[in-house]
């Protein structure tokens, strides 16, 4: 029996939208990770994007777990010497809730052109409202 293996250009990629509202960060990423890859289908292969485009709005209402609002830092480097800063992410939270979750989900991905390119099928929106209605999206429920 032979193994399947997609190819690139014959793959169909689907569109979802996904209401972050009262999820918790780190199960909707990983979740929303697993689609973007493309592992919730049959044709499934790791070397080529089998992923769909995911729509998230509500950003802004992802809920985190026990004391990481306070004590979960986002560190990042400038460039700079001694340019080494952190934000708490309930800082995150109010300022930049897009940007919370895309880092969630952007760690989660493969590392290298393969994971880029998966990770630009993803748009987040901080409010319930989106721009890409064209497309037809489904709703997708997440568990």
């Amino acid at each position: 029996m032979k193994s399947y293996m997609a190819k690139g250009e014959t793959v169909e990629h689907s569109w979802y939208v996904v209401d972050a509202q009262d999820m918790v960060l780190g199960r909707l990423s990983s979740q929303v990770a697993a689609i973007l890859r493309g592992k919730h289908k049959p044709i499934y292969t790791p070397h080529v994007d089998t992923g769909d485009h995911v729509i998230i709005v509500n950003a802004g209402k992802v809920r985190l777990t026990g004391k990481k609002l306070d004590q979960k830092k986002h560190i990042h480097h400038t460039g700079y010497p001694g340019g080494i800063r952190e934000v708490s992410y309930r800082t995150l939270m109010a300022n930049k809730p897009e940007f919370a979750v895309y880092e969630a989900i952007r760690r989660m991905m493969p590392k290298g052109p393969l994971g880029d390119k998966m990770l630009k099928k993803v748009r987040i929106y901080a409010g319930p409202e989106h721009k890409n209605a064209a497309q037809m999206p489904q709703p997708l429920t997440l568990k």
